[in-house]
């Protein structure tokens, strides 16, 4: 199963998160939400407005909100 990362370019956490994944060997699509208003637009609605990143969506529709690697990790396996 995979899932897409939504993030920004200088985004700290995000890079955390990129680099433990693929220590992991897990692979996603990644959107940065500055060049997609639509992107954008979806981070906000599951986040209370807030353009907040971190944000991962999951192949069954579910999200995660700066999660650590561990969980997605765990997101995977029980998908």
């Amino acid at each position: 199963m995979t899932f897409t990362l939504y993030s920004t370019s200088w985004c700290g956490p995000c890079k955390r998160l990129k680099g433990h994944l693929a220590e992991l060997g897990i692979s996603f699509t990644e959107v940065d939400i500055e060049q997609s208003p639509e992107a954008a637009a979806l981070v906000e609605s599951l986040n209370n407005g807030n353009q907040m990143v971190p944000t991962l969506v999951f192949s069954d529709g579910t999200s995660l909100t700066n999660p650590s690697a561990m969980a997605v990790k765990e997101k995977l396996s029980a998908l």
